[in-house]
């Protein structure tokens, strides 16, 4: 479905491996991702620890890197009205931004 996909990451240590749906926004090798639940959701510390993801978005997997936290008051980062959204019905401030490596998985 647009605008949404399923990360797959592993949890600390030797946990086991995850799968997350989440809402993205593609821009050119770059993908990001809006941090509805906060910086401090899990997914969000283990995909940073581990840096980077994999993808899988329309059918198709990707494997994403060098995952950086942003944040944005101005929600620039993503599509006009669901900046409007996430801002004022969701308070939505922070992104993860993460580079497509450029092979498919």
């Amino acid at each position: 479905m647009p605008g949404f996909a399923l990360i797959t990451y592993t949890g600390a240590k030797e946990w086991p491996t995850y799968h997350t749906p989440i809402n993205v926004f593609r821009r050119g090798d770059q993908y990001i991702f809006a941090l509805t639940y906060g910086s401090e959701s899990q997914w969000v510390k283990n995909v940073v620890a581990a840096g980077g993801c994999a993808m899988r978005r329309m059918g198709r997997d990707r494997n994403l890197v060098n995952p950086e936290l942003i944040i944005d008051p101005s929600g620039k980062l993503v599509p006009q009205p669901v900046s409007w959204f996430l801002r004022h019905a969701g308070r939505v401030n922070e992104y993860v931004r993460m580079r497509d490596a450029g092979e498919a998985i």
